[in-house]
């Protein structure tokens, strides 16, 4: 009997070892394209198994933004991420918030990411530090400069020297553009927000998530002409100010039990063995 156990795990070990080894298999494939397709712009399959075919090339500087991590050429998206990215920036340039600095956008025909960042598939999906630059970034700082948390340490509560009016108002400019599907914040954050007694209608975006205490993810919504583009579940009704906020800060959601099997590889929407190919 202990044999046969034995040999059960030894099976699932080695069945997690070709997960991992087919998932970095498919991730350098993708990695490796260093231009977009041609074709016309559309966003395939789910944010977290897709690809882009035409995507476009974000600008690294533009007004009231900059990118940061450029060896990483991850600055390429969706049409509509990148007239997103540009009116926000115009947004804080006018308001006078900052310079937002970009985190990953996606590769430049979307897919799986050899750092295993599991999302950023479809040229929808952006990451915006919470940090504000009062000043242009040289190439060497944005590569050596650090996203600083906005929590105290390792705890639950806000640092209010690293979070400010500002951060709010541009979550609050982001939600409220038509493209915007959701946006991930850690639950600090979003409990943050709630308890300011001001104008919560656009708070239904702002959703609670692991981590995201030192950025926070823009996700837009399927683009009208991207037929093969899979929506996420739409958000649940109110403001997410209500009691089931309170779970994020329990024990079950800090310590999240761990799968006995490693996650299996995304498996991609054939069209997308086209836009690889092309």
């Amino acid at each position: 009997m202990l044999k046969i156990k034995a040999l059960v795990v030894a099976l699932i070990l080695l069945s997690g070892l070709y997960s991992e080894c087919h998932a970095i298999s498919e991730a350098q494939k993708w990695a490796g394209v260093t231009s977009p397709s041609l074709t016309s712009p559309q966003s395939i399959g789910s944010y977290n198994a897709g690809c882009i075919s035409g995507a476009v090339l974000v600008p690294i500087n533009g007004t009231g933004y900059q990118m940061m991590r450029l060896s990483r050429k991850r600055y390429y998206g969706h049409q509509d991420l990148k007239q997103f990215i540009e009116q926000l920036g115009q947004t804080a340039a006018m308001q006078q918030l900052g310079s937002l600095l970009i985190g990953d956008l996606g590769q430049p025909r979307g897919g799986p990411t050899l750092s295993g960042h599991r999302s950023h598939q479809t040229g929808l999906d952006v990451d915006i530090w919470f940090l504000l630059a009062n000043r242009q970034l040289s190439a060497s700082e944005r590569e050596s400069w650090g996203a600083p948390s906005v929590l105290v340490g390792h705890s639950d509560n806000i640092n209010y020297s690293a979070w400010s009016k500002a951060n709010e108002s541009i979550l609050e400019a982001a939600s409220r553009m038509p493209a915007v599907d959701r946006i991930f914040v850690n639950a600090s954050v979003k409990r943050e927000l709630c308890s300011r007694k001001t104008n919560h209608d656009w708070l239904r975006k702002i959703r609670p998530w692991w981590k995201h205490d030192d950025h926070f993810h823009v996700r837009l919504k399927c683009p009208k002409d991207s037929k093969a583009c899979q929506s996420q579940e739409a958000l649940p009704p109110g403001d997410g100010c209500d009691a089931g906020l309170n779970w994020w800060f329990s024990e079950e959601a800090k310590h999240p039990a761990h799968p006995q099997k490693p996650p299996k590889p995304p498996v991609l929407p054939a069209l997308c063995s086209g836009v690889l190919t092309e």
